[in-house]
């Protein structure tokens, strides 16, 4: 079914799950979902007694926690806009997207409302404390007039501004309609099937869409259960919450299960020499994987069926690691602007390197596809696009092409069977001395194998390739020949990809790469770092 609004799909769950557990917070309180309905309408009345009316502005700036997602429905379910901020955001950026979205109320934690500008703050006609859920400021703060009347949403009115990061410097207002967000969620449906009795465990901002959508508005449709960290997802805080959890549902991004991999799969398995020599050997390799597999599946809490990783391409290491160890992992492709999958494949029908076939009822097409290599610009149909960008028209006029189809500005292919393999971003394509397309993510792969490098750039200078690398914890005996450390990271990756891939210098650099929500590197601040160094 394919409900019409958020309201809908409110309404809906209240009424069938009233005494199931909705939203948790680990080693915290339990919402049941008849509990969060009350919640909502408390948060509703203070709205509607501020004056604020359907098609209003609400900005939510939140760790997740199950308030978070109290003031999203408060908000879209009276048909106002809700406006979710990244926490990871600066202040200067937050109050730039609180002025720009033109927001009345703002629902905001404790530990980030100290970002907020003063100024800001003082502009707010309400600003509600999303922790214990009580009025502590804006301009109708005391107001004791007749409350605004309450509103239902229509299938076209706009339901969420979401101010991307992603991997450029300017943050655009993805709008995203009522209908939009219900068509993902019946899509998603098609995908993989979500019961009463599935537990999620969130670790991923719900501020982003991956989350929102996939994380948070799919398992409140269908009566499951969302618990929250609280904390940063390391390895100290997700242990004990995976073995206590043991969730059914987990939503995540390549860099943490490739952190898994590097650091204790691949580390253990060449921990020396004889190890390094029969790791090497394939079926010993598989065999090794398999082992680690079925501790790896128990360490998360034994009754994982789908762990999905979004937001931007698998290491092709880590995925053959996977696929090795039947764990159950699932890929999805997608953006903000399409709500956001497009594609995806589900454990076992994933396939190496691919993010699986597209949804039904996305159309797809490959635009300006070189001859030689299948590779185009992915461009896609999909009843799940934004309406565009809030009060941006330039910036719609390049998302769209004339005769309407929405550019993802993502480079790939297809094979045979319409499985979709991502090259990588088409800003981000270099155009080698011959003028063949070289794709910096597909050789950053190959060298975030090699087991010195933690990160990597690859980034063009005076017309060669060079790698911008990060090696973490590297021993001062390895450290003492730091040049014959650079030449078997070079010699390493020049054995494996072609001739025009093949780098001709490593520059380290010395700390972790600066990184969006899900964890991509912000690429565009490293693009002239290289200019810089040896001057």
């Amino acid at each position: 079914m394919i409900y019409p609004t958020l309201f809908h799909v409110y309404s809906n769950s209240i009424d069938t799950y009233s005494d199931r557990p909705a939203f948790s917070l680990y080693e915290g309180e339990t919402v049941t979902y008849g509990i969060f309905a009350q919640r909502v309408e408390s948060v509703q009345s203070f709205l509607l007694s501020a004056g604020l009316q359907k098609g209003d502005k609400v900005a939510l700036l939140s760790t997740n926690m199950p308030n978070w997602n109290v003031c999203y429905f408060a908000a879209v379910s009276l048909g106002m806009v809700i406006v979710p901020i990244l926490p990871d955001f600066s202040g200067e950026a937050i109050s730039s997207i609180l002025e720009h979205s033109g927001s009345k109320a703002l629902c905001v934690s404790d530990k980030l409302y100290a970002k907020i500008p003063h100024e800001a703050r003082e502009k707010m006609e309400l600003v509600i404390r999303t922790v214990s859920l009580t009025v502590i400021g804006g301009k109708k703060m005391h107001a004791e007039g007749v409350p605004a009347e309450r509103s239902v949403p229509e299938p076209n009115d706009l339901a969420a501004i979401i101010y991307t990061s992603g991997t450029t410097s300017s943050p655009k207002g993805v709008m995203l309609s009522h209908k939009a967000l219900c068509n993902q969620l019946h899509m998603v449906q098609t995908l993989i099937e979500v019961f009463p009795e599935d537990v999620f465990l969130s670790i991923l901002p719900l501020s982003h869409t991956y989350e929102c959508s996939l994380g948070m508005l799919y398992p409140f449709m269908e009566g499951a259960s969302v618990v929250y960290l609280g904390v940063p997802p390391t390895p100290t805080s997700m242990l004990p919450a995976l073995k206590s959890v043991q969730p059914t549902f987990m939503l995540t991004v390549p860099l943490i299960m490739e952190k898994i991999y590097t650091r204790q799969i691949f580390a253990r398995f060449t921990s020396n020499k004889v190890m390094k020599i029969l790791y090497k050997v394939r079926f010993i390799r598989r065999m090794l994987h398999r082992i680690a597999g079925k501790r790896l599946y128990h360490t998360f809490g034994g009754r994982m069926r789908f762990f999905g990783i979004g937001g931007s391409k698998l290491n092709r290491a880590t995925e053959k690691f996977l696929r090795d160890a039947r764990f159950p992992y699932s890929i999805g492709y997608g953006l903000t602007e399409t709500a956001p999958l497009i594609a995806g494949a589900v454990h076992p029908d994933t396939y190496l390197q691919s993010t699986g076939r597209v949804m039904k009822g996305i159309e797809i097409r490959l635009q300006d596809m070189d001859p030689k290599t299948g590779v185009g610009e992915i461009q896609v149909k999909t009843p799940c696009v934004m309406d565009g960008y809030y009060m941006n028209p330039e910036a719609d006029k390049e998302a769209f092409t004339d005769d309407g189809w929405f550019r993802t500005r993502d480079l790939g292919k297809m094979d045979k069977t319409g499985r979709i393999f991502i090259k990588g971003r088409l800003s981000n394509m270099i155009v080698g001395s011959t003028g063949e397309n070289i794709y910096p993510e597909d050789i950053e792969s190959i060298l975030n194998q090699h087991e010195l490098v933690t990160e990597s750039l690859v980034l063009q200078k005076e017309g060669k390739l060079v790698a911008l690398v990060y090696l973490q914890d590297l021993k001062d005996d390895l450290r003492e020949q730091i040049s014959e450390v650079y030449n078997d990271i070079m010699n390493y990756v020049n054995s494996k990809v072609g001739k025009m891939s093949r780098i001709s210098g490593i520059h380290e650099h010395e700390n972790e790469f600066e990184k969006t929500p899900t964890l991509k590197i912000k690429r565009y601040l490293y693009t002239d770092i290289l200019k810089r160094k040896n001057k």
